[in-house]
């Protein structure tokens, strides 16, 4: 399972992505919940996540080669 990180999530993180292997698929919570276990520092923060470019919401399943985007909410001016 690719992950990209975006925005803020990149800087935090330090990388534009990992590679994690997973043999069975997992629900988008439980794939947030790695990642906070992972990366501590991204606790807390906002992030949309979309699965093969398609946001999805936390019960939806992810599989073990999907593309997954954690992309935080963009501000401008």
């Amino acid at each position: 399972m690719k992950i990209l990180y975006f925005a803020e999530l990149k800087e935090l993180v330090d990388r534009h992505e990992d590679v994690f292997h997973f043999d069975y698929a997992l629900t988008v919570e439980q794939l947030k919940n790695h990642l906070f276990s992972t990366y501590p520092v991204i606790q807390g923060k906002k992030f949309q996540v979309a699965v093969n470019e398609e946001f999805v919401q936390t019960d939806e399943l992810v599989n073990p080669n999907d593309v997954v985007a954690l992309i935080p909410p963009v501000s401008g001016g």
